[in-house]
């Protein structure tokens, strides 16, 4: 994996070389405003291309979508998406901020607001996916405790959430995502998280590393399984 954090310029399509499904040509979208362009979606970020990698080649069972429901929550080029549907998911869902610029080609797509829980889509499918897939979605603390929520309310019984990160706007800004207890609020609980770096090195996950060179945050990516517990 390249160690470059994020990928892509209009109209330059990217190419993913997929080892099991051959070359995908990503289309990137063209943002139309303001807020739209401060989420970032039109680029593809190494935390996708990763998850997108565990999908295919997954290191345990938990990334065995195969006949599941997968929902990716933040899912801007939504290349795990499209890798999850050719690898065998029953039900594919893409969801990203609502905006005109959705243009996923065959894979459902729906408008999601993290923490918006009372409009069709979100009643229609409360607890409806086994697996839910969540890419560079942690760089805004403002919004954890929205997104937690939206994770807890689509995640079924016996389902996992995926979620991964990059430690590129800094470790601090993410961190506080997995407190416990904020989880707990929602029915989640951290069932394994580690670190691992674009070369394959694995760590301990830690909320503070004193002194850490910022050189070295683009390298190293944050890794959980989340859980539905009992509240």
């Amino acid at each position: 994996m390249s160690s470059a954090k994020r990928h892509g310029h209009r109209p330059t399509p990217i190419i993913y070389l997929s080892p099991t499904l051959g070359p995908l040509h990503l289309a990137l979208a063209d943002p139309q405003g303001d807020t739209s362009r401060k989420l970032f979606s039109r680029f593809l970020w190494n935390a996708s291309v990763l998850l997108a990698e565990f999908i295919e080649e997954g290191p345990f069972p938990q990334w065995n979508i195969k006949d599941h429901s997968v929902l990716e929550v933040g899912a801007g080029t939504a290349l795990a998406s499209m890798v999850a549907c050719l690898k065998g998911a029953k039900r594919t869902v893409v969801t990203d901020y609502p905006a005109e610029e959705e243009e996923l080609g065959e894979i459902s797509v729906e408008g999601h607001a993290w923490g918006v829980i009372n409009n069709k889509f979100s009643l229609d499918n409360k607890g409806k996916f086994e697996t839910i897939l969540v890419a560079d979605c942690l760089w805004m603390p403002y919004q954890h405790a929205n997104l937690r929520k939206s994770i807890g309310h689509f995640l079924s019984e016996d389902g996992k959430a995926c979620v991964i990160a990059s430690f590129h706007t800094g470790r601090e800004k993410m961190s506080a995502f997995f407190d416990s207890e904020e989880l707990a609020k929602v029915g989640l609980g951290v069932e394994r998280i580690w670190e691992r770096d674009a070369e394959g090195a694995k760590r301990e996950w830690v909320e503070d590393r004193r002194l850490e060179d910022p050189s070295a945050w683009k390298r190293w990516f944050v890794v959980a399984i989340l859980e539905k517990i009992r509240i």
